[in-house]
């Protein structure tokens, strides 16, 4: 007799429930793909977030100076305090080697050019090929400073070319394929640099011509690195030497700024990491952000979900009033109409729901490649979830008409009276 009963209210009132329906598949869908998007962000917009450049340095133990650069500070060095150019391919074998995505040494110099003009040569690499074990990558400034710019080419990192930064050119009046005189030797100019920092009034270089003015071969003075992060919480604020040892394998292993600072340390021999804390922490608000935005959209949807049900299912309860006072004159109980709408309200819930779910589907994979460039994974598990909300947002719908229509005095239902 449900059954019938079931199968009578969706055969007889099709405009109604395809309102519902559709208001439901509405709200499931913008959910689906909102959560989707949401389980899925955090790689992603961590690789966007890598236009910030790089977000950790790695120095010698013994820096005790502090110093501005590019508006962000740091500790570089004491003079006479360096790292080993050979432990730079070392980073590559530590644990997070994969959420690695850029590295470049630093050297800076000071020197004369031309007619005794006093400047800092920064050599560094641009694009240089390495290897570690069995591992080839790409270490360079490309990579962790990308918003550098350059009119003319970029300098072979074998080559004695350099850049001059735009300030500086226009001082001097320098221009690609010209010849500056560095320490009283002949350099070409590959290209004019503009960064927006202080390497516009600066001469940036391979490593390998800072170590020759510097007359020590094999030595950086610090190390860029761009990694993938996690943003921080309570734990990864914690000093790993006060954890328990459970507690320190999972701050280990979990991809913080600063686990992967501390594994730094222990690939680099003699060095400090640390997190470029503007950068880091501007990733963890930028993503806890577009996070929250996608709670508080899918939140929406599935309110204004919830109300458009409530309406379609007040106005079809309303129009079967007839049928459920002669159900009550028959000896149905209030349980019983109340088991026979929610059954309806299931039913309805996991058709939509369903549907809602392939609609959401197809809405993240067009954000992921609209934005990210890239497929958004949908993870099984996400369907059962996202059925379980249909179900709730149909129920909350309905439960007000419901109980109306639970407390409907048969004598006024049949007579098709309110």
């Amino acid at each position: 007799m449900f059954v019938r009963l079931v199968y009578e209210s969706f055969r007889r009132q099709k405009r109604r429930k395809l309102l519902a329906g559709a208001a439901i598949t509405l709200g499931v869908g913008v959910a689906t793909a909102m959560i989707a998007v949401a389980t899925d962000i955090g790689d992603k917009i961590s690789r966007e977030l890598r236009s910030y450049g790089a977000n950790l340095v790695v120095t010698p133990q013994e820096d005790t100076l502090d110093v501005v650069i590019g508006g962000v500070n740091l500790k570089p060095p004491s003079d006479g305090a360096y790292l080993n150019e050979s432990d730079v391919p070392k980073i590559k074998g530590m644990f997070w080697r994969n959420n690695i995505v850029a590295i470049a040494p630093m050297l800076p110099v000071s020197t004369e050019i031309g007619d005794s003009n006093k400047v800092t040569l920064l050599g560094t690499y641009f694009s240089r090929h390495l290897t570690y074990g069995k591992v080839n990558f790409t270490a360079g400034v490309k990579g962790t400073h990308p918003w550098w710019k350059v009119q003319g080419a970029w300098p072979d990192d074998d080559s004695p070319d350099v850049l001059v930064g735009d300030a500086l050119a226009a001082k001097l009046g320098y221009k690609p394929g010209n010849s500056v005189e560095i320490a009283d030797e002949p350099h070409r100019i590959a290209g004019i640099l503009s960064t927006g920092g202080d390497e516009d009034r600066q001469i940036v270089a391979p490593i390998s011509v800072a170590q020759h003015l510097l007359g020590r071969d094999g030595v950086v003075r610090r190390i860029y690195v761009s990694a993938l992060t996690k943003p921080e919480d309570e734990l990864a604020r914690r000093d790993p030497k006060s954890l328990s040892p459970a507690m320190y394998d999972r701050w280990y292993c979990s991809p913080y700024a600063q686990s992967i600072a501390y594994q730094l340390q222990e690939a680099i021999p003699n060095s400090h990491a640390e997190m470029i804390r503007q950068v880091a922490q501007s990733e963890g608000t930028v993503l806890s952000r577009i996070k929250g935005l996608m709670l508080l959209i899918t939140l929406a949807a599935l309110v204004a979900s919830a109300l458009a049900v409530s309406s379609a299912m007040a106005t079809a309860i309303f129009e079967r009033r007839a049928e459920v006072g002669l159900m009550k004159a028959l000896g149905a109980g209030k349980m019983t109409i109340a088991v026979l709408f929610f059954l309806e309200a299931t039913l309805l819930a996991l058709i939509a729901g369903t549907v809602g779910f392939a609609g959401g589907m197809v809405l993240a994979h067009k954000i992921g490649y609209s934005i990210f460039g890239s497929n958004i994974s949908i993870q099984p598990v996400l369907l059962p979830l996202i059925l379980t909300m249909a179900v709730i947002v149909t129920f909350a719908g309905s439960a007000a008409a419901i109980l109306r229509a639970m407390n409907f005095d048969p004598v006024y239902a049949l007579r098709g009276e309110a």
